[in-house]
Order: structure tokens, then sequence, then C-alpha cells
């Protein structure tokens, strides 16, 4: 019977020896040599004979170098023949096992910087996300019964509409409740809307008084006659945008006792949803609304006596939407170069990809589709549809990271015959690209149906409303739980490298503080992983909160601003750390260890340890020597 493991070859000294070829006759499965793996051939084969009846570990050396032999503790035979051979490119372990402490610590307070620098952009830099407008809308009279062609209804300006304050003026006037036409400029006067802003969502609320003759029935339903029309100067005519009829369900609440005393007070109702726009891409806005009655089909009947309507703009800040594409035209670069780089790095080894690795470049890829910065043709196209765009791009980012950080424990806890194979993780994964799924198509019943109809919401009916709470709420419960999930694999890698770390002691002292300093290590990017996943629920939490900002000093610090460019800052250096840490280290054996220099005795057994720790060579299990330890059970 015969395994091999990956032969490695040193490469030829300068003067006195021959070049050196080290092969060795032992167990694969040995435990001695999976904490140990030796820089040389491995061949298994039984020992016939001899005294002793132990196995011997002796150099065969050319050239008049010395020869020496020792007995070991377990079966196997090894042999170093040294021989004439040129040293191939083999690459050392990852990075992460092979930089100097002193290198990583200045990596490590490097992307620490970046870190601070990406809040500090959002926080003293950038102004608030978004900015929100409120509207009181005009009260237009339209004394035209039937019109051929539509008509728009201008709140102020040169050719503004007739208006009226009240509605009782347009009782004593006797003028239809159905000809009268709420109308609203967006922006307000001597202001225009930019492209910059990239959205446009509108918020409406009745202001409705209380009539003893005129209630709110239970499960009132608004009926809206809504057009959207704009132009890009104060002279051109009004262009259609959209135009639909919608109904919106009332809530709302009378604090006070329902008495003739208490008429004329007003409910207090909620928001409801109005209008949502993808693209800002004209100057002005014109909405014109209308509340047809139809009491014979029961329109608009048991609303109450509505006075005014009130609509709240939100769009995105200006000067929020230039700092966030700079991060991401300067951060876009950064992600596609060290992914390339990883890859090629990969793939210059003399074995196929494992798991992790692909797993690693998948993350990268997908960090640089959403880094790519598409909305900068938003600026001078009217692309609606980058709202749901941008969704899709986030959903896929997040299930790969979600997925990695799973396969990544994962990884580190399977016995050897599990490992790299992803139908293993089906159980985890699984449920993660279900969810995400599901996720998309809510979005897309929604912001798909608002690239034709912009004043359709999914929130509107009371089915929608429920299916939109459903949703929210089991996407956050499941975040919740597979942040305990990941919180409990960590554990348990952690416990299974401390029952690993029950045979540090047993090596000698260069060994055990050469693995001590590798699970060191793995430990803190472990710890790192799980900063960023508690950061994320902590930014979920934070950007419900609209508006907040603390004071510091002299500078208003935007929080919500902070957190979006910190947060988005922080995906994008793990990514980097993760493919720059284990990507393959480009470190070879040590001229000075390797080059002149006859291995004599226990000397050259030494030799060969402190060479080993220096340069721990990627075997064919994995990229890491923490991913072969902590992964061995199934081998013992």
């Amino acid at each position: 019977m015969r395994r091999r493991c990956a032969p490695h070859v040193l490469p030829a000294p300068a003067s006195g020896c021959s070049g050196i070829k080290l092969s060795a006759t032992r167990s694969c499965d040995s435990w001695f040599f999976f904490f140990f793996p030796p820089p040389f051939e491995v061949e298994s084969q039984e020992q016939s004979g001899g005294g002793g009846g132990g196995p011997t570990a002796r150099v065969v050396s050319a050239g008049g170098c010395s020869l020496f032999s020792s007995t070991l503790s377990r079966s196997f035979v090894a042999r170093r023949d040294f021989s004439l051979q040129p040293f191939p490119f083999a690459m050392a372990g990852a990075i992460i096992e092979n930089m100097s402490t002193k290198k990583l610590v200045i990596v490590g307070v490097i992307l620490l910087l970046f870190q601070a620098f990406a809040f500090m952009v959002g926080g003293l830099i950038a102004p608030s996300p978004t900015t929100a407008v409120h509207y009181l809308a005009t009260k237009c009279v339209d004394t035209v019964k039937q019109r051929q062609e539509t008509k728009w209804f201008m709140p102020w300006g040169p050719n503004q509409c007739d208006k009226i304050r009240t509605f009782d003026e347009a009782m004593a006037k006797k003028i239809e409740a159905n000809n009268i036409v709420f109308a609203v400029h967006i922006p307000l006067p001597n202001k225009e809307m930019s492209s910059w802003f990239q959205f446009m969502l509108v918020i409406l609320q009745f202001d409705i008084a209380f009539r003893m003759h005129n209630q709110i029935k239970d499960g009132a339903l608004v009926t809206i006659d809504v057009s959207l029309a704009y132009r890009d100067d104060t002279i051109s005519k009004w262009t259609e945008m959209a135009h639909s009829f919608e109904q919106r369900k009332l809530s709302c609440n009378f604090t006070t006792t329902k008495t003739s005393e208490n008429e004329g007070r007003h409910y207090e109702c909620d928001l409801l949803p109005f209008m949502e726009v993808g693209s800002v891409a004209h100057k002005y806005y014109l909405l014109n609304i209308r509340l047809p009655i139809n009491e014979r089909k029961n329109i608009n009947v048991g609303i109450g006596e509505i006075k005014d309507i009130r609509l709240v703009s939100i769009h995105q800040n200006g000067g929020f939407t230039k700092v966030w594409f700079a991060m991401k035209t300067f951060l876009t670069p950064s992600i596609l170069i060290i992914m390339i780089w990883y890859w090629r790095r990969i793939t210059l080894m003399s074995r196929p990809p494992v798991l992790l690795e692909k797993v690693i470049l998948a993350l990268g890829i997908s960090m640089t589709f959403i880094n790519i910065p598409v909305e900068w043709f938003s600026i001078g196209f009217n692309w609606t549809w980058m709202l749901l765009f941008g969704d899709i791009r986030q959903g896929i980012f997040y299930s790969m990271l979600l997925s990695f950080w799973i396969i990544f424990c994962g990884e580190h806890l399977m016995d050897q015959t599990e490992r790299n194979r992803l139908s293993v993780y089906w159980k985890q994964v699984g449920p993660i690209v279900f969810g995400s799924f599901c996720l998309f198509i809510f979005d897309m019943c929604e912001r798909g149906v608002q690239l034709k109809n912009p004043f359709y919401s999914i929130w509107a009916s009371e089915v929608g409303t429920e299916l939109a709470m459903a949703f929210i709420i089991v996407a956050g419960i499941c975040a919740c739980l597979y942040f305990l999930f990941l919180c409990f694999m960590v554990f348990q890698v952690f416990r299974n490298i401390s029952g690993k770390r029950t045979s540090l002691p047993a090596m000698s002292k260069a060994r055990r503080l050469h693995y001590e300093g590798l699970i060191f290590r793995f430990k803190f990017l472990m710890l790192v992983t799980l900063t960023c996943a508690a950061m994320t629920v902590i930014f979920f939490i934070i950007s419900q909160v609209n508006g907040g900002h603390w004071h510091w000093g002299e500078h208003t610090v935007q929080v919500n601003s902070a957190f979006f460019t910190g947060i988005y800052g922080m995906w994008n250096l793990y990514v980097f750390a993760i493919m720059f840490l284990y990507a393959p280290s480009h470190k070879r054996y040590g001229d000075e260890q390797s080059s002149g220099q006859c291995i004599t005795g226990d000397a050259g057994a030494n030799s060969g340890e402190d060479n080993q720790l220096t340069t721990t060579i990627t075997h064919v299990d994995g990229p890491t020597e923490i991913y072969k330890m902590i992964g061995k059970e199934a081998q013992e």
C-alpha cells in the first residue's frame, strides 16, 4: 500500500553538499505529522526485519555530508535522501500564519485607521442621509365639468389656480366637493429638485375634524384620484408622469369624548404611504389630488370631514449622495485588485482550491458587485429601477456574507472526510437562500410594481400590511437567531481548539510558541467576525431612528450618516482583510537556512524544525495549519 502526501523540495546549497531532496516514509494519518507536517515526500510502507523493533530515521547524504539516525516512537520509516534537485515554486501557508507579528500589527492599525476614517466621513463631513419637507396642499377650484385635455392646477406662481381657504367658503360659493383639487408643488418656491436626491418618497396625512353627524366609520377607505406631472423649467408645460386611482385605509383615533362640545377637534390619524419615485430626474413636480364622492357607489362616504391634506416629501441629501458615490468609487478598485491578487495566488498552488478559498472569492465578487458605482449613471439618466437594483445587490451581498460565515466556521469544525463539500451545508445555507428569495419576492411586489405605478404600496391594503409586517418580524427574528447560531458555532470552534491545545505542552518550545501564535491569530479573527455581525444588528436598530444626531463640541455628528458610511466601510475592510490574510504566502525556505550549510546530526534535525516553523507548507487538506489541526477527528 502506498499513499503520498504533497512533495516539497529544498533549494540546492551553495557549496559542500549536493542539492537536497527530502523524502520520508510514514503514515499520512499519523497525528504526529498532522501537527507537524514534514516538508518532504511521504510514503507508507511496512518495515521488515531489523533489530530494535522500532522505526529508524536516517539521513543519507552525498558529497561528503554526515549521516545520522534516531529511533521514533511510532511504526514508520523516515528516509531523507539528498540529491541535486531544482527548487520549484512552493507556496508557504496563508499570510495570517507566516506574516510576522510586527507586520500584522501594522496591517491591523492601518485597517483600523481606515475604519475610523469611514465613520468620521459620515459623522463630520456628510450631511444627514435624508431630508423631509412638509407641504400643505392648496385647495384649487375646477369649474369645468368635462375637460378634453388634462388641466394642471398650480398652487402658486403666475398661472396659479383659483383658490379657496376652507370648505365653508366652498359651501358658501356652492362649490361641490368633486370640483376641489388639492395641489402640491414639489419643491417649495424658489427651489428645485436635483438628480443627486436619488429618490423621492411622499407620505400622506389627512386633517379630519370630528362631527357628530359625519364620523369616521370603522375600516373607512379613502379613494384618491391622483396625477403626477413634471417639467424642467418654470415656463414649459407640465408633462404627465403618472395617474392612478388609489385607496388608503384610514386609521384615526379621537382622544376625547365624542360629544357635541368637542365638535371641530381633529382626529389623530396615522401617516399613509402615498408615492415613491426611484429617480429624481426633473427639477419640478406637481401633484393634483381629487377626492371624488359618489354616495350611490359608497365612494368616500363615512370618512369624516376632511379639512386639509398634508404631504411629507423625503429625499436623499445631495451632499450625502456625493460622499457615498466617492466612497464607492474609491473602494471598487481596492476590492477588485485584492480579489484578483488573491485568486492569482490560489491558482499558482499545486493543489486545486478548497471550498473555503472558493467561498472567499465569491465573497469578494459579491462585495465588488455592490461596490461598482453604477449610481453615477443615475445623474444623467432617468433610471427609476435603481432602488430595486440596489436592493438586489444588497441582498446578494448579505446572502453571500451570511453563507460565508457559516462555511468559514463549519470548515473548522468538520471532520476531514466531510470537508470541502458545499452539500454538507445545505441545512444552514438553504434557509439563507430561501429567506433571501422570499425578501426578493416581497421587494418585487412593491418596488417592482412601482416602476409602472409610483402610487402603489403594499402597505395600502390590510392584507398587504399584515404580510409586510410578518416579513419584517420574521426577518428580524431570523437575524437574531442567525447571530446566536453564529456565536454558538464560534464557541464550538474555540472549544475544539482548546481540546487540541492539550497536545501543545508535549511539543518543543519553538513549536509550542508557533502553534500558540497561530491559535491566537485565528481566535482574534473569529472575534472580529462576531464584532462585524454585532455591528450589523446595531446598525439595523439605529437606522430605524430617523434624523437623529449628536452634538460634539462645535460639530454636529449625524448618527445615521456615520453608521451608513462606517458600516459600509467595515464590510469592505473585512472582505479585504479576509482575502489578504487567507491568501497563500509568498515565503520560501530561507536562504540562510538552506544555502551553504551541511546538516549534521541533531543540529540538522533542529534546523529542519526551525525551518518548518518559519515556513509552514500548505498541505493538500487546506489553506492554514489551524484548518488542518482542528478538523483532525476523522484521521485520528
